[in-house]
């Protein structure tokens, strides 16, 4: 692990520094990453003393960037919660309010409570959006094979809540200090169903509280009154709609003991549990405990087995009855214990549903592959240790500017602490590739952090080619954001990423390539930046996400002149016409279109003219730029061997003369040496031209460029 960035705050009064209130982070699939820290609001209302406690959302690539919102939350904010899409945001606080935020225009920089419940008084420690029953499980052991469907599996797993035709139901759901659990659905009109019930029958103080979600639809709730030697509580709950109202039935679940407090030499030394949390948001047979003392932690991993029930000897003699099963019971077994640690300030917990079969697991251990592997330990001295997740052995550690030892310094021991509290970090939270792992300091200060996909581990080049192709897949097949994976590549691994990733995309069924046609570009564009060498390329495959952009808004405003809408829609028509006819005429082109298709009104084709513009504006500079086509440092190199962006261009040419018979004044304007001559159909016999040549395969020679310009 290495230190990527940091951001820090201008310097503010020591009034507005609360350094004993507990920092909460959430990172999202998009990668932002919102956080909340000690530092109030500067707008506090001192004649109330009334205080608004901020939430700040950063994207992880541009971390200069800091958007703080005024919450509206008077008491400290407890929990921050995402939402599987990452645009929406929800946010707790001590008071039992509960916001859902959400972007304005799709803006990051602009954020609005849209909706809120509240459980006036009552403190909200644990908070989660409920399942929209999507799982994918990433099997390392296929990360050879050219299948997407064999390296990410769909999971079959039932969502918390579904409506009519089996469509998840939107909602969340929140415990509380009281041990109260609070459910509020969203209905498809925009109202919200909230309802309470009780955790259990006899109500207590739970301390500390997590939410899982198991494959049947269920949900589980872990809770703990915050002491050692009370028993930790599992409790399952199932959420439904009745008559128009939420109906939420509990059921209480074997419980555990931890093992420290067994152990007579250990029975009185960590008397608090201070983290609970299960290892996977739809795993809920494992969980993991630390418990704490003043100078130290102990951690622990459960799982939940079945085993079999013992019979009483009076019956082991009876005859079996045919298909009788021995009865079998729940029961918490532990995994795994970490000896005595320094004392642990956060927790943070892998997001990468990597498969842990025993296939899997070997596969990942031969490769080193380790994502998803670690779960992150941050100390009082200011160090993070990750650890795995199943065994707990240290896997790799960070030292920050503040921790008291390092290895090979042996100075440090004899070092005298400074004054005040070490830098230590009060929240944690792992990228959703495990690659990335950001952390919020006691003075507010959040840190970015490397992490090796083999933990420090030296590989040959071609398996970290593979193992970050492999996460670069699973970034393209889910649509999450893939920066965190950007981390770790180097310059010179760029042209290989690039070529091995179009590789494997070409090897994918139809239907596939054309859902991902669009996040492979945006992919190739952001690996291109990282190397001057490739920069031009990057300036393509931009210039080719804007294209396909404003080719789908043009085509999506054509409309079939007959009602009954045929096989194919007026788009598919021209894509198709255009392929076939290799005519240099564009006029010619548009006799076999049915141009009734193309008619619009006035002020929308008007209001185009500006995209219009710009594919005018393209062609000419492609054309233009045919004579260099030698040199890969200029942009557009790519699109001179691009049949399908060139036939595209193509395409959008014939719409746009068809529209300017319509309305001259939406027509792109040229200046030309003639007033005579007909720019538009000049531009599209160069580029039917270069297409041709694209189309045969041939690498495009001083020859062809004669060919085309002439």
């Amino acid at each position: 692990m290495e230190l990527a960035y940091v951001c820090e705050w201008e310097k503010r009064p020591k009034s507005t520094h609360c350094p004993s209130i507990p920092l909460v982070c959430s990172w999202s699939c998009r990668n932002l990453v919102a956080f909340t820290t000690d530092l109030k609001s500067e707008d506090d209302d001192k004649s109330t003393q009334i205080h608004t406690h901020m939430i700040h959302i950063i994207d992880t690539e541009h971390p200069w960037d800091v958007f703080s919102i005024n919450s509206g939350h008077t008491e400290v904010i407890s929990c921050l919660e995402w939402d599987q899409s990452g645009s929406r945001l929800l946010s707790a606080d001590g008071d039992g309010q509960i916001k859902c935020w959400s972007m304005s225009d799709h803006l990051v920089n602009s954020w609005e409570s849209v909706l809120s419940s509240s459980l006036d008084g009552d403190p909200i420690i644990a908070l989660s959006w409920l399942h929209n029953g999507v799982k994918l499980a990433l099997h390392v052991e296929m990360s050879g094979s050219t299948n997407f469907g064999e390296k990410f599996s769909r999971v079959k797993f039932s969502p918390s809540l579904t409506l009519f035709g089996g469509k998840p139901m939107e909602g969340w759901l929140a415990v509380t200090v009281s041990g109260l659990v609070t459910v509020s659905l969203l209905k498809p009109g925009g109202a919200l169903l909230t309802a309470s019930e009780s955790l259990c029958r006899l109500r207590g103080r739970v301390a500390l509280a997590d939410i899982a979600f198991t494959g049947g639809g269920n949900i589980v709730v872990a809770a703990t009154d915050g002491s050692s030697s009370s028993p930790v509580q599992f409790y399952k709950v199932v959420v439904s709609v009745v008559s128009e109202k939420c109906r939420i039935d509990t059921e209480l679940l074997p419980s555990l003991f931890l093992r420290c407090t067994t152990d007579p030499l250990r029975r009185e030394k960590y008397p608090a549990v201070t983290h609970l949390k299960f290892l996977t948001r739809e795993n809920s047979e494992q969980v993991l405990l630390c418990a704490s003392n003043q100078n130290g932690s102990i951690v622990e991993c459960w799982s939940l087995r079945k085993e079999g029930l013992p019979v009483n000897n009076i019956f082991q003699h009876r005859s079996p009855v045919v298909g009788e099963k021995q009865p079998t019971i729940l029961k918490w077994r532990i995994l795994t214990t970490t000896s005595d640690l320094e004392r642990v300030s956060a927790v943070a917990l892998p997001k990468l549903p990597i498969s842990i079969s025993n296939t899997d697991l070997k596969v990942a251990s031969d490769t080193k592959f380790c994502p998803g592997l670690g779960l992150a330990l941050a100390f009082h001295d200011g160090s993070i240790h990750i650890l795995h997740r199943l065994s707990l052995h240290t896997m790799g550690v960070f030292y920050g500017a503040s921790s008291a030892q390092r290895p090979g310094d042996e100075s440090a021991i004899k070092r005298q602490r400074t004054a005040g509290p070490a830098v230590h970090f009060k929240a944690l939270q792992f990228s959703w590739t495990s690659l990335a792992l950001a952390g919020v300091d006691n003075h507010g200060k959040l840190h970015m952090l490397r992490v090796s996909p083999s933990m420090g581990q030296v590989l040959e080049m071609n398996t970290t080619l593979r193992h970050l192709l492999f996460l670069l897949e699973y970034c393209m097949v889910t649509g999450y954001d893939w920066w965190d994976v950007l981390l770790h590549v180097q310059p010179s691994m760029v042209h290989n990423l690039v070529e091995k990733l179009h590789e494997e995309y070409m090897r994918q069924n139809q239907a596939l390539q054309q859902v991902l046609a669009t996040r492979i570009v945006a992919v190739k564009a952001s690996l291109c930046k990282l190397s001057t060498a490739t920069a031009a390329r990057a300036c393509d495959f931009h210039a080719k996400l804007l294209l396909i952009a404003i080719s789908s808004t043009l085509k999506s405003l054509l409309r079939p002149h007959v009602l009954n809408t045929p096989d194919k829609s007026p788009g598919d028509r021209l894509t198709e016409i255009c392929a076939k006819n290799t005519d240099t005429d564009i006029d010619k082109v548009m006799i076999n279109l049915k141009t009734e298709e193309f008619v619009l009104d006035g002020p929308p084709l008007q209001s185009l003219q500006q995209l219009i513009q710009w594919v005018g504006d393209f062609v000419l500079y492609l054309l233009a730029n045919l004579p260099n086509q030698g040199s890969m440092v200029r942009p557009g190199f790519g699109f001179m061997r691009d049949g399908a962006s060139l036939g595209m261009l193509r395409e959008m040419l014939v719409m746009i003369r068809i529209w300017g018979l319509l309305k001259p004044g939406c027509l792109p304007t040229f200046t030309a040496t003639s007033d005579t001559q007909d720019s538009m159909l000049l531009l599209f016999r160069l580029l039917t031209k270069l297409w041709l040549c694209c189309k045969m395969g041939r690498a495009i020679t001083h020859h062809h460029v004669q060919i085309v310009l002439n």
